[in-house]
């Protein structure tokens, strides 16, 4: 015996085919809008007022800056242009992943004579390092750093 296929058939097969398609969106929608880390800056038109003049002092450094996690530890080695240390005062450092804001951390730096280090929790993946140094002529230094912790 068939049955036969009838429009109430075709109707609840279009209103759960879209229904599946619009939950999904939905549910794919809030979950970017709530993970999201939020704004790099409040206002970008003051921020790039200076961005040329910034950028030119801190390239004037010609600092090479080494980051990176290895064990647990959190090292930021900064040689000035003819390879020597440099030991800069760290005014803000937050360490976090690029999709959340979750795991954001404030690593507590110390000087060993060579880096700057602070011990870390950061399981494998990806991080950013957004660090804001002042330099010993008291230029202002910020980077973000990419990071691969394994």
């Amino acid at each position: 015996m068939t049955r036969e296929f009838t429009g109430w058939h075709m109707l609840a097969l279009m209103v759960g085919g879209f229904g599946i398609i619009i939950t999904v969106n939905l549910t794919l929608a809030w979950n970017a809008v709530a993970t999201f880390p939020g704004l790099e800056t409040r206002n970008s038109y003051v921020v790039s007022q200076k961005f040329e003049a910034d950028r030119a002092a801190q390239n004037a450094l010609r600092w090479d800056v080494d980051a990176s996690i290895v064990d647990g530890t959190l090292t930021v080695a900064i040689m000035d242009k003819d390879g020597n240390p440099v030991q800069a005062e760290v005014t803000r450092a937050t360490l976090g992943r690029a999709t959340h804001t979750g795991e954001d951390s404030t690593p507590e730096f110390t000087w060993n004579g060579a880096a700057l280090t602070a011990p870390v929790t950061a399981g494998e993946g990806y991080w950013n390092l957004r660090l804001e140094l002042i330099a010993p002529d008291g230029t202002k230094f910020r980077r973000r750093f990419p990071l691969t912790a394994k």
